[in-house]
């Protein structure tokens, strides 16, 4: 005679080892396991799923404040410059992805004046993307490992710059104006349900205005919980020096055991 299975109130054949799914859960950030509640999630999950989408629209909306960047890069011993996009408020940002990647006619005049002679090899920039928040919490610790070792390898860097409501391809128009070999922008990457605070790192050879994403690396993911922002100064650290050994960078450039550092398409 078949044994008769205990049912839930829900109707499910409960697990027999709950605590497998326990043990799983604290393995990843992904929502697995969780249950239903009649055709629903049960409560719990189900708040923590709206508490993880106001987070992320939270750091989408949150204001960048460069100044405490710009204090830490002078403390390194840096020059540094406060810029901005054609985009003047995060509304135009959001719906204008082109306003984001040119820089306003202010911030493009001021840097024209504060190209050095001669020209850097470097040109680095820090902008708010999608999560000013990740760039608040990830960047001081990037900058405080990066800048010095880039110094120690002898890089030529022109002012670092702060760019309000900057994309990706901001680094272009920097990089142009400095008269750069290469640039690398450090961003707040699009805010997901499982993180709002991850930054992410793009470079380019020769960056001119109208370059392509396959011309790009990315490192990604770049917080405590992923890439300890410490090990992506050093890892950036190395990528830049084979970007110069080799001059290029993108689907040409990969270094062993830099997952990370594959071209990809950003915005």
């Amino acid at each position: 005679m078949a044994r008769k299975t205990e049912r839930d109130s829900s109707g499910d054949a409960p697990s027999r080892e709950p605590e497998v799914w326990e043990r799983l859960r604290g393995l990843t950030p992904a929502r697995i396991g969780l249950g239903r509640s009649g055709g629903s999630l049960p409560t719990p999950h189900w708040l923590d799923f709206r508490l993880a989408h106001a987070r992320a629209r939270d750091a989408v909306q949150a204001v960048f404040e460069p100044e405490p960047i710009l204090e830490q890069v002078r403390a390194l011993g840096f020059e540094s410059l406060d810029l901005a996009s054609r985009a003047g408020d995060i509304e135009t940002y959001l719906r204008r992805p082109d306003q984001g990647r040119r820089l306003s006619r202010d911030s493009r005049a001021a840097l024209s004046g504060a190209v050095p002679e001669p020209p850097p090899e470097l040109a680095l920039c820090v902008a708010d993307g999608l999560s000013a928040r990740a760039v608040a919490v990830q960047a001081p610790t990037l900058l405080a490992v990066l800048l010095p070792e880039l110094a120690r390898r002898a890089w030529r860097l022109g002012p670092v710059c702060t760019v309000r409501h900057g994309r990706v391809a901001v680094q272009d128009e920097i990089g142009q104006l400095l008269c750069a070999t290469l640039a690398l922008i450090l961003i707040g990457e699009r805010p997901g349900l499982g993180c709002a605070d991850s930054l992410g790192a793009y470079l380019v050879h020769t960056p001119r205005v109208g370059n392509t994403d396959e011309r790009r690396n990315c490192v990604s993911n770049i917080r405590a919980q992923g890439l300890h922002p410490e090990r992506a100064a050093l890892e950036l650290v190395d990528l830049l020096d084979e970007a110069r050994r080799r001059g290029l960078s993108g689907v040409g450039l990969r270094l062993p055991g830099l997952p990370g550092s594959a071209a990809g398409r950003v915005s």
